[in-house]
């Protein structure tokens, strides 16, 4: 706790034989952070003809995917899915090795993609073909006012008929220079539609040129005639009737893919993660160094899964194998990966640490500290028993669902669920039930118009009470920060930061307290110059001849930081006024009685009213107390600024490898 956990530097050299199924074997473990290996005399690897195979047939698979999960039969869903999802079953498959399991995907391909491809040809053909009708349709539409012979509008011969609209101001002009370049020899039929004209244009095949030229000149659109005889009213109802036919075969198309996604649907899945995994282990060859022989890997390992790792090399490798665990040496540590290692209660809050950033090496690891001042700050600013109740109750049934999953709807439903017991707590201690709903219910209870519940102060009515405390809660969080800095900088060695960057500010903050308790006037004095003379060296030697301007802007600076924890007052205070006004607007309606609107109406606005407070509160405290731990806290100690261990780990949903290192036969 505090400290990230223990990496070790790994290396091993071993035969080019035991090359896949040691890749293998570290892939299902996900316990080893594989690096670049420094290449000097020998050269770096490359994914051999299966590593290819498998990317392509990965991305093959993926379109097979795509089209049956279009036309995969879904059940469930809802909230009750929501809140409690099925654990989705694993399909193990026995690995022997990549050309095996090529051999294997290429036998399932074999049997399923022609059919798969021929479904998916046939639906895609068929849509084609519905939509060359839709337009067919359409263009019959613009040409049913026209009585005229389908045929007659795409002659072609001697005389060239032209069918086609432009837009209605073009339509005078357009006429007058067709006239005059065929010398009269033009016959028009023209129809309103719309914002435009529909014209039949005939003209001789010999004016075809410049007849072209001028209709171009004047945006003329060309409409291509549908096939067929008759007039456009007639053809209309026949090309109606192919649509129809057309939509009937797509749903039978549609049934027999959906036939497919039945069978095959959790088969192509299945192999689908399998090449994906392939193409991942692929990533990695670069990295390695390798002769005719041997290969050579390097990485990073949490110094726990030690015993675990080296025992499945040896396994896999026979014992032959050259395998070197060593600690980071000084000048690693910007390049060691960070795993953050907090006890079970606090494992969840690692994601508001790392949405920041995970620490260096040499830093702390602060998610312990923010579980319970995150969690405390949210409280703080709800402020209302029965909002910490909904959200709690909320929280509680994500994180029973979701528990076995581990996913970031588990992690944030537990922050959410303990965020939810200091709500509650405060609320308490405010006094804050739906607001005064509490208080009124109570008042109408016991009669007494003076009834309320037992509250330490009334938010609304002693702000002053609520803003002291928030400022006090303030410079205690500072000077946690500023002690967390102080002692890490110290032990790295940055004495001098240690003293003029932390504990100048740790003793301004100690001061300002006497100053408020009234304790010792002469020995806040006393601290407060100490601390301002530590903070002003420090600026000069930090800074040099910017420090006079500095030293200002600074110190401000540190005020202002303060008293961003205003804010957790002003949300209380937000969170008690937003309900108080529905609390009022409910009293308002109910006094409506006829028929019972009022008593109706006003269940409706509280209910709602109070539902839309809980959660627009609820996100304003997330967001506001995150602030506070990202800009306020961190700032005083934290860099964030490590980098994550991201594992070399098979992504499992669907499947599950049987390996010879794990027993198998």
């Amino acid at each position: 706790m505090f400290r990230p956990e223990e990496m070790v530097k790994l290396e091993v050299i071993t035969l080019n034989r035991y090359k896949d199924e040691l890749l293998t074997y570290l892939h299902e473990a996900g316990a080893v952070e594989i690096r670049e290996t420094e290449v000097r005399i020998a050269q770096r690897d490359a994914p051999n003809e299966y590593y290819r195979k498998a990317a392509s047939y990965s991305i093959t698979i993926s379109r097979l995917t795509e089209f049956l999960k279009a036309y995969k039969r879904t059940s469930g869903g809802g909230i009750k899915e929501f809140f409690f999802p099925r654990e989705r079953p694993k399909r193990t498959y026995r690995y022997e090795g990549i050309e095996k399991l090529i051999k294997d995907v290429e036998t399932f391909l074999s049997k399923a993609e022609p059919e798969i491809k021929a479904v998916e040809s046939r639906i895609s053909s068929i849509q084609t073909e519905i939509e060359r009708i839709r337009e067919a349709i359409a263009t019959l539409e613009m040409l049913s006012s026209l009585d005229i012979e389908v045929s007659y509008l795409r002659h072609s011969g001697l005389v060239e008929v032209t069918v086609g609209s432009v837009e209605r101001p073009r339509l005078k002009g357009l006429l007058e220079e067709l006239k005059k370049a065929t010398e009269g020899r033009v016959a028009v039929v023209t129809r309103d539609f719309k914002d435009r004209v529909l014209m039949v244009i005939a003209t001789l095949r010999r004016d075809h040129d410049r007849v072209n030229s001028i209709l171009a000149k004047h945006s003329f659109e060309r409409i291509e005639v549908p096939e067929g005889k008759g007039k456009p009213s007639e053809l209309l109802r026949e090309y109606e009737r192919k649509l129809d036919g057309k939509f009937k075969e797509l749903e039978d198309a549609k049934r027999d893919a959906e036939g497919l996604a039945e069978k095959y649907y959790e088969e192509v899945r299945f192999y689908q993660e399998l090449m994906e995994n392939e193409r991942d282990k692929a990533s990695v060859l670069p990295m390695l160094a390798r002769t005719n022989m041997t290969f050579a890997l390097t990485g990073w390992l949490p110094r726990p899964e030690v015993p675990r790792v080296l025992e499945g090399i040896k396994r896999i490798t026979g014992g032959k194998a050259y395998i070197n665990v060593r600690e980071p040496t000084r000048e690693e540590i910007e390049d060691i990966p960070i795993k953050l290692k907090n006890p079970k209660w606090a494992r969840p809050f690692e994601m508001l640490t790392e949405m920041y950033g995970v620490p260096r090496y040499d830093e702390v690891d602060p998610t312990p500290i923010i579980a319970f001042t995150y969690s405390f700050f949210f409280g703080f600013m709800l402020t209302d028993f029965m909002y910490g109740l909904i959200v709690g109750i909320v929280a509680a049934l994500l994180v029973k669902g979701h528990r076995k999953f581990n996913d970031g709807t588990y992690k944030f439903a537990y922050t959410l669920l303990w965020s939810s017991v200091f709500t509650i707590l405060m609320g308490i201690l405010f006094g804050s039930y739906f607001g005064n709903a509490g208080d009124i219910v109570l008042q109408y209870i016991t009669g007494n118009p003076n009834a309320h519940f037992w509250r330490i102060a009334d938010s609304l009515r002693d702000p002053m009470f609520v803003l002291t405390l928030a400022l006090a809660i303030g410079l205690a969080h500072l000077f946690t920060g500023y002690t967390i800095g102080f002692v890490v900088k110290w032990k790295n060695g940055d004495k001098k930061g240690a003293l003029f960057d932390q504990l100048s500010w740790m003793l301004i903050i100690i001061a300002i307290v006497l100053f408020a308790t009234k304790t010792s006037t002469l020995l806040a004095e006393a601290i407060f110059g100490v601390g301002i003379i530590l903070f002003a060296i420090g600026e000069v030697v930090n800074n040099g001849g910017l420090a006079a301007l500095l030293i200002i802007s600074d110190f401000f600076g540190f005020i202002g930081t303060w008293l961003s924890y205003a804010r957790l007052m002003a949300l209380a205070l937000a969170t008690s006024g937003i309900a108080m006004v529905i609390n009022v607007l409910t009293g308002m309606v109910w006094s409506i009685k006829f028929l019972y609107i009022g008593p109706l109406v006003g269940i409706i606005i509280f209910i709602g009213g109070q539902l839309f407070s809980t959660a627009i509160n609820a996100l304003g405290a997330f967001v506001h107390s995150l602030r506070l731990q990202y800009v306020e806290f961190f700032g005083t100690f934290y860099s964030g600024d490590g980098k994550p261990f991201t594992p070399f780990r098979a992504k499992r949903e669907v499947s599950k490898l049987e390996l010879k290192a794990d027993g198998g036969v």
